[in-house]
């Protein structure tokens, strides 16, 4: 039996609705692009959401619109993918990296707070695996540091304390105390990459809560700006009779979300509550079949969090590193893909050149060395769940 780790889930739908927008006439930014960011504001309870071509680009144009650059310091996590914190040196400011919880891939919310500086104007906590952080940790360091902050432009002043700009690229779809991710942190940008449980091939979204005293409508203007090139019409708005007229008000960026990308995603919307559901059921059975045998998993439902189910991590008490990596070999050799989550930053050669040392991180690398990834996606039937279980369990006899 051959399991691949993360396939897309495309239907006929989806390939329906892409044939149409092919078939319009129009396939950049347009009408597709602008009713999937109503369907994504509504499906998060927030007024404005923006699409555009990644999570990546989205996290980078709130930190250029919340104003962070050089000078400025951004605080993420060690524990997590390079895109998270890349954006921070893209706008030239300084990453600073917290280790994790010696017992959770959640952020040391402890250090996080002695972190915190004058140059502090953003944190960037990470929904691992679609299971929300714990915003209420986030904003209670934000809150007791808010003596500290030195704002510098209108946004910052406004909100009169360090910025929490989630990084939610596995989230969509996962609640926090019964309300949306996406209307938790003050920003939340999304990933609708092909391998993310909602997809539209390439592509995010960004959505804000809306900031007392700034118009929701002036940050969407600013991030259309930000994402075409600082063109003050898009090409739909030029198509209008005489109305080709328009201005460059910055030197700005190319990132917006194409028409077809969005067709993908209106498809996506209306199968999604279901795929969801799916998801939830494969993580109870895997559940159910492994924790028993003393494999670590994560608490994806709880009382106060619904996760989107995005990935199946797992730890494997006890084990080293090439430990670990035999047991995904061997997996492989049975025909199921399995993946590792992640590399901590530190490990990589672009952050030890900025000069951290995963010495400095402990509790971030003893949850890689022994961390497995199991397959979990919506193409998986009720047969190959069950083989996955038996070639894991039977894998882990030795190691256990």
């Amino acid at each position: 039996m051959d399991i691949p780790f993360s396939p897309p889930d495309i239907s006929e739908l989806e390939i329906q609705e892409v044939a149409e927008a092919l078939r319009s006439g129009w396939i950049t930014t347009g009408p597709r692009t602008k009713d999937l960011e109503r369907q994504v504001a509504a499906y998060c309870g927030v007024n404005r959401a923006v699409c555009l071509n990644s999570q990546t680009a989205c996290a980078e144009m709130a930190l250029r619109v919340l104003g962070i650059g050089p000078g400025d310091e951004v605080i993420t996590t060690a524990y997590t993918y390079t895109a998270t914190a890349s954006v921070i040196c893209h706008v030239g400011a300084t990453p600073v990296l917290v280790d994790t919880q010696a017992d959770s891939f959640e952020m040391d919310y402890d250090r996080l707070e002695e972190l915190i500086t004058p140059r502090t104007k953003a944190i960037i906590p990470v929904d691992l695996a679609g299971i929300p952080c714990d915003y209420d940790r986030v904003f209670a360091v934000v809150k007791a540091k808010k003596d500290l902050f030195v704002p510098t432009n209108a946004i910052q002043s406004a909100m009169g304390r360090i910025a929490v700009l989630a990084d939610a690229a596995h989230a969509f779809g996962a609640c926090w105390h019964g309300k949306s991710v996406g209307s938790v942190a003050d920003f939340s940008a999304f990933s609708f990459h092909a391998v993310k449980n909602f997809t539209t091939a390439e592509g995010g979204a960004l959505t804000w809560r809306t900031i007392e005293g700034i118009d929701d409508e002036e940050i969407y203007r600013q991030l259309q700006l930000l994402s075409l090139h600082g063109q003050s019409k898009d090409a739909l708005a030029k198509t209008k009779l005489g109305a080709w007229e328009y201005d460059i008000v910055g030197p700005w960026y190319k990132c917006n979300m194409t028409d077809v990308a969005a067709a993908m995603g209106l498809a996506q919307m209306k199968r999604y509550d279901c795929l969801l559901e799916h998801r939830k059921e494969i993580i109870g059975r895997y559940d159910a079949a492994l924790k028993p045998l003393g494999v670590e998993t994560l608490a994806y439902y709880t009382d106060t969090h619904q996760s989107s189910g995005h990935l199946y991590i797992t730890r494997v008490p006890g084990i080293t590193a090439e430990q670990r990596n035999e047991i995904i070999t061997q997996m492989a050799e049975q025909g199921v893909a399995c993946n590792v989550h992640y590399k901590p930053l530190p490990l990589l050669t672009a952050y030890k050149n900025l000069g951290f040392d995963i010495a400095d991180f402990p509790n971030a690398y003893a949850h890689f060395a022994n961390e497995i990834t199991l397959p979990l996606h919506t193409h998986l039937t009720d047969e190959q769940v069950a083989y996955v279980i038996d070639c894991y369990t039977e894998v882990l006899r030795e190691y256990l």
